[in-house]
């Protein structure tokens, strides 16, 4: 099924929801997960962690600056020199490129290595293949929850638009492009539901397999067979299906599993 924005926009699910705190969720996609305020014993090093988490899930992707620094110092809790020795570390390590001027800023430079031979079995080596396990059984109950949760929830119309949206992005994204915007796809729907610990944990979960999946190609079959997927996992939030939103996310992150599994054999 097909999802447009104006089919988006009809009156959804009947439970009662906090909408204004899903009103928040739907800026940047991936902002209410990562860019949340860091603890003060360690904030340098969760600020360079919840950095690096944005760029490499594509929050901030290749080519466009991080939000303003009062901006970002005040969503992360931290202090402006906190921020910018953070800043400086990536800088140092390639992943951003501080421009000063008017329109200066900190630009991400990082691009996912593209796959070679071998990638995916050092990847998961480095992991473990327990781990590995470990990491799809965590990504499949979160996704799964986060969907359920959606689906019972009233959405506003904005909500329903920017979940249509998000399914056109991912849909209609060329190969290059294709991770960042599934991630996106499968971030807004546990950011739509307004808790931002379950935002959390999706966006921890995904992160946990993303140096796998940039590991393998992206293949057309897979594309396409992957919208479909999508299309049922929205519609069913947007038909207010719980049952039948979790089992969509459950099959299409069967298809993921069997995926890496496949390569690695």
């Amino acid at each position: 099924m097909e999802i447009t924005p104006a089919e988006a926009s009809v009156s959804g699910p009947r439970t009662p929801a906090a909408s204004a705190s899903r009103d928040a969720a739907v800026g940047i996609t991936g902002a209410v997960s990562l860019l949340r305020p860091v603890r003060a014993g360690n904030a340098f090093e969760e600020t360079v962690e919840r950095l690096l988490q944005a760029i490499k899930l594509g929050v901030v992707p290749h080519g466009e600056k991080l939000p303003p620094e009062r901006e970002l110092a005040t969503r992360l809790g931290i202090s402006r020199v906190t921020l910018r020795e953070a800043i400086r570390a990536l800088q140092e390590a390639g992943y951003l490129d501080v421009r000063r001027g008017r329109y200066g800023g900190a630009f991400v430079v990082y691009r996912p290595p593209s796959p070679r031979k071998g990638d995916l079995r050092r990847a998961v080596t480095r992991m473990g293949e327990d781990d590995l396990e470990d990491a799809l059984t965590f990504r499949m109950a979160v996704e799964c929850g986060a969907a359920r949760v959606l689906a019972t929830t009233e959405l506003t119309p904005r909500q329903r638009e920017t979940l249509a949206a998000r399914l056109s992005g991912v849909n209609d994204a060329a190969p290059a492009d294709y991770r960042r915007m599934d991630i996106a796809f499968h971030l807004a729907i546990a950011e739509l539901s307004g808790s931002p610990l379950l935002a959390a944990a999706c966006a921890d979960a995904r992160l946990r397999v993303t140096d796998l999946l940039n590991a393998i190609p992206v293949l057309r079959p897979n594309i396409e067979h992957a919208a479909v997927q999508h299309a049922a996992i929205a519609a069913a939030i947007l038909d207010g299906d719980p049952e039948a939103a979790e089992r969509a996310v459950a099959e299409h992150l069967e298809g993921t599993a069997a995926l890496l599994r496949g390569f690695l054999a």
